[in-house]
């Protein structure tokens, strides 16, 4: 009980992402997506949630869950390719989920993955938040470009937004 107690304050109390992230900030992680999309075919969205709902903290819900549920509300499944991947951060459990389509199954591994998250856990605790972003966006795109590069006279077709979503 007192862990759940402990992790509902902290979703209780977080500090909101719009701090770590003003919108100076989003801009140039958007402009790091963009980047990054012109040598891939495949769609990247950044997301930041202070916090869960209290009720949602209190049941035990985990970050990875939360993730797979932005993942379809923000639409980063419905790629042509299904190669869209999401970086989520969750700031109140210092948590960073990484959800990729089917399209990328096989592909890329779960230990690629998890060292994105590491490169972008360590900046974060060196109160780096933007480069935090910039360098998992960056990350992710060089996995991508690997599997699915942008050639001369492919359409540039941007399936998803740009901007970073704080979903607060």
């Amino acid at each position: 009980m007192a862990m759940s107690l402990t992790r509902l304050l902290r979703h209780l109390f977080a500090r909101p992402a719009h701090g770590l992230y003003p919108p100076d900030s989003l801009q140039r992680i958007a402009d790091a997506i963009a980047e990054g999309e012109n040598r891939h075919r495949g769609e990247v969205c950044f997301a930041v949630e202070s916090a869960l709902p209290a009720r949602q903290a209190l049941m035990g819900r985990d970050a990875r869950h939360r993730a797979a549920e932005v993942f379809g509300q923000l639409g980063v499944w419905d790629t042509a390719a299904n190669n869209g991947v999401l970086v989520y951060l969750l700031l109140a459990d210092h948590r960073i989920e990484i959800v990729a389509d089917r399209g990328l199954e096989g592909r890329i591994s779960a230990e690629q993955w998890r060292g994105i998250c590491q490169m972008m856990e360590e900046r974060l605790k060196a109160g780096e938040p933007e480069a935090a972003a910039v360098r998992a966006v960056a990350a992710v795109s060089g996995l991508l470009a690997e599997h699915f590069p942008r050639a001369a006279g492919d359409p540039d077709d941007n399936e998803l937004p740009d901007l970073p979503r704080i979903l607060d």
